[in-house]
């Protein structure tokens, strides 16, 4: 059973159809784990799951040892950072970037009358640094790249001193430059033992960052395949899931994908 995440049978159901699927998982303390799938393979929703921002059709989930239905999901939102455009399309673009991730002790998304102290600050420009945008800390939200307001994303989410991180699509619409430095913040996160267990949502295996453990394989809401990276992440496996023959390679900790040329 997994002392961060636990799901067991779990559906969730829209109209005729069970976006996700009978679903059992777990995932434990200090794991860095990747969900991968295609378009509507049921990411988002499962993202959500471990969010306690949606609960299960069937099945249980169960965080950091409390089960979802079973307990205040006002009170579990603390304990989970989580980052996602959707998120950061609410952060007003006049807010510093100072500002933006104090609020994210508070789970607010703007600065209004909460009261902050020099720790608070100490620890919002410590995390601006970590993520490499530590010089921006006084800019405004609006005046920094999309790659820079990613990053200033997973800053806030960590705020908290979550134990379980969620990054939903960090490197979604970034172009290269911005996708490489994003994914040298997560290498750097990913090997830091005092971090929180983290689950990355994407479907380029591009964007796994150095020093992610676990794979989700997710298609059609269903498990196809999940455990240790190395076992799990395969040219077979990868063209089952998106249904076309696939060649998987791997330079150092990154990988990269292409249609088989026969």
């Amino acid at each position: 059973m997994g002392d961060v995440l636990e799901l067991q049978q779990v559906s969730v159901r829209r109209g005729n159809r069970n976006i996700v699927d009978r679903v059992d998982w777990s995932v434990n303390e200090g794991e860095r784990w990747v969900v991968l799938g295609p378009n509507g393979a049921g990411k988002t929703s499962l993202i959500q799951l471990a969010a306690a921002r949606l609960f299960p059709t069937v099945g249980s989930v169960t965080i950091l040892g409390e089960k979802v239905g079973k307990t205040n999901a006002a009170e579990l939102h603390p304990l989970i950072g989580l980052a996602s455009s959707a998120l950061d399309a609410r952060i007003p673009g006049s807010e510093r970037l100072h500002d933006v991730v104090r609020t994210g002790a508070y789970g607010v998304t703007a600065h209004w009358r909460e009261q902050y102290d020099e720790e608070d600050d100490r620890r919002a420009r410590g995390l601006l640094a970590t993520m490499g945008v530590g010089q921006l800390a006084d800019r405004t939200f609006a005046s920094i790249s999309s790659g820079e307001k990613k990053r200033v994303g997973i800053a806030r989410a960590l705020m908290p001193d979550p134990e379980l991180l969620l990054l939903d699509e960090p490197a979604a619409g970034l172009d290269l430059g911005g996708r490489e430095e994003l994914m040298g913040s997560l290498k750097t996160l990913a090997a830091d033992e005092y971090a929180p267990s983290m689950i990355l949502v994407t479907h380029h295996v591009e964007e796994i960052p150095a020093g992610f453990t676990h794979v989700l394989l997710l298609k059609d809401g269903r498990v196809l395949d999940e455990g240790a990276i190395d076992d799990v992440l395969t040219s077979e496996n990868l063209s089952e899931c998106f249904n076309i023959e696939l060649d998987l390679e791997k330079a150092g900790e990154r990988y990269t994908a292409r249609a088989h040329l026969s």
